[in-house]
């Protein structure tokens, strides 16, 4: 091989290293920007959530019930249930997590339901597996039925009452 050759292969080859670099340094910056805006938002307490859909004025709907419970229906942590209160629940393989995922395809902090007014919404935090309701991405947050099932990673989920 020529002189030439050698050092075009070296210089391709740090250029290649430096595209790794800069790609995973951007990757983490999107992680942690993510993590930023949350917190600006204050965390979801003060932070507007959105609205159920108003209800016909003609006939009054009873009040409807919370669910309960989380159950996870497939997944690493299949057969467990978890309790729900009115407090937000953080889903993600973080040890912080209220329903810790042992999901390889979960981030850390993946996804959040939290309660308002008589329903649950389910919203991902920028996961890069997403998170799934009837096999659609979300892309914003959804309200949730009893019995409907999510995906979280690998894991599926569902409220009961």
């Amino acid at each position: 091989m020529s002189e030439l050759t050698v050092t075009l292969l070296r210089y391709g080859f740090l250029a290649l290293l430096w595209v790794f670099i800069v790609a995973i340094v951007m990757s983490q910056g999107r992680d942690l920007a993510v993590d930023r805006r949350r917190r600006n938002k204050g965390g979801g307490s003060g932070a507007a959530a959105p609205q159920a859909p108003q209800q016909a004025a003609a006939a009054p709907q009873p009040p409807r019930q919370l669910p309960q419970s989380l159950v996870v229906l497939q997944g690493p942590t299949s057969g467990r249930t978890y309790q729900l209160g009115a407090a937000p629940v953080l889903m993600g393989r973080s040890p912080e997590s209220t329903v810790p995922l042992e999901d390889d395809y979960a981030s850390g902090r993946h996804a959040r339901l939290f309660p308002q007014g008589s329903r649950w919404f389910l919203e991902d935090l920028g996961s890069t597996n997403g998170t799934y309701v009837n096999e659609q991405r979300l892309t914003r947050a959804v309200a949730l039925e009893v019995g409907q099932p999510f995906r979280v990673g690998k894991s599926v989920m569902e409220l009961r009452s």
